[in-house]
């Protein structure tokens, strides 16, 4: 299954012309709102903490293996020039592929709700660290003009639509189905012999992951078509819901 590398901004000196907090305080609020989807779609993450910097969080990122950097900020307006934007930016590093049709795939959501649809685009970076230094593909996706009102104003009262938005991009990155979540329950494998398959798709053709005996306890975040999205110990995938006891 895949996993990401969650970075929401560590920018606490950015403050919501609002009054609502810092871009850190904010873009943790949308990093929360997302975690329940990327559970209920088998997306296995990684976050960072906000006492770390952009820098320790690139490095934290690149010690390990993801398929996906996904840094979230919110922008301003340069100096002088204060609350007279708006827009959404979707940043990738030019000569990655799979940055580049993440950050579509992202602009392309989030068009969806945002009020100002054309203003929703994608650009090539080599000055954003997060995005240039990052091992793995890497969208740095700036939402919103935190010194604007009005974009200030929506980021406040959208956070589940922008997470929502956000995971109906990354399942479709990662080629699997959106499911929503559910409230975590604990379920019980039950197979009158045999086990029951962990596959890493919602399919009998998915690569198996695991075979769970019977008793085995798991949790389960979502449901699609008669698969249940599954952890298993340390592992996340898709489990036939018929052989599980809720």
């Amino acid at each position: 299954m895949p996993i990401i590398y969650l970075s929401p901004s560590t920018q606490e000196w950015n403050s919501y012309v609002t009054g609502s907090g810092s871009e850190e305080y904010n873009m943790n609020l949308l990093a929360d709102a997302l975690v329940p989807y990327l559970l209920s779609n088998g997306i296995q993450y990684r976050r960072n903490r906000p006492e770390m910097t952009a820098a320790s969080s690139i490095r934290e990122a690149n010690s390990g293996y993801y398929d996906l950097y996904l840094a979230l900020h919110s922008n301003a307006a340069p100096e002088g020039h204060y609350g007279e934007n708006r827009g959404i930016i979707a940043f990738y590093y030019p000569g990655s592929p799979q940055g580049r049709e993440a950050a579509e795939l992202i602009a392309e959501e989030l068009r969806k709700i945002y009020p100002l649809p054309g203003r929703v685009t994608t650009r090539e970076t080599t000055s954003l660290g997060e995005v240039r230094l990052s091992r793995a593909p890497a969208v740095l996706v700036e939402i919103g003009y935190h010194d604007n009102y009005a974009d200030a104003l929506w980021l406040e009262t959208h956070w589940d639509a922008i997470a929502q938005q956000l995971a109906r991009a990354l399942t479709r990155f990662f080629g699997l189905p959106f499911i929503y979540p559910m409230e975590p329950a604990t379920g019980t494998v039950s197979v009158t012999y045999g086990t029951l398959n962990l596959r890493s798709y919602p399919s009998h053709t998915g690569t198996v992951l695991a075979n769970m005996p019977g008793g085995a306890t798991v949790t389960v975040y979502g449901e699609w078509q008669g698969w249940y999205v599954v952890h298993y110990g340390d592992l996340v995938g898709y489990a036939a819901a018929a052989y599980i006891d809720l």
